[in-house]
């Protein structure tokens, strides 16, 4: 009996290991996403031309100008993924990457099956960066320690 409650506990210590990798996986969330995001803006404001085509013609963006949700889109991926990086108010980064991803999808209606599942997996990823993620290995982490 004695013998079955150690393995047990040892069970239960061991369960814990992989929790050691979360600061790890947080980081890799961060980079995998910042990466995507920022290509996006680099590719809109590569190529301003097209891109404002685009937010003009393909796009179906909501109350907003085109040449301002094309200047805000290329900001906020560019930006957001900078901060998300360096995980500088990353919950904040996350969230605006986030609602940018919802908007991308409900503003594109020719949105292959392919696309949306691909947002909907960047969707999920952010989701868990901005409610689950603590981001041990983050500017923010840096700095709520050094506050009083």
């Amino acid at each position: 009996m004695k013998l079955l409650f150690r393995l047990i506990k040892f069970y239960y210590t061991a369960s814990h290991w992989p929790e050691y990798l979360a600061p790890l996986m947080d980081l890799g969330l961060r980079l995998y996403l910042a990466n995507v995001f920022f290509k996006s803006g680099l590719t809109k404001i590569k190529s301003w031309d097209s891109t404002l085509y685009l937010f003009s013609d393909v796009y179906n963006v909501p109350l907003l100008p085109p040449e301002i949700a094309a200047s805000m889109a290329a900001s906020a991926e560019l930006g957001l993924s900078v901060l998300l990086v360096f995980g500088l108010f990353g919950r904040f980064a996350a969230a605006g990457l986030f609602i940018l991803n919802v908007v991308a999808v409900i503003s594109y209606a020719d949105l292959s099956q392919a696309g949306i599942n691909q947002h909907l997996s960047w969707g999920i990823l952010l989701g868990v960066l901005l409610i689950l993620s603590r981001g041990q290995w983050s500017v923010d982490a840096w700095l709520e320690k050094r506050l009083p």
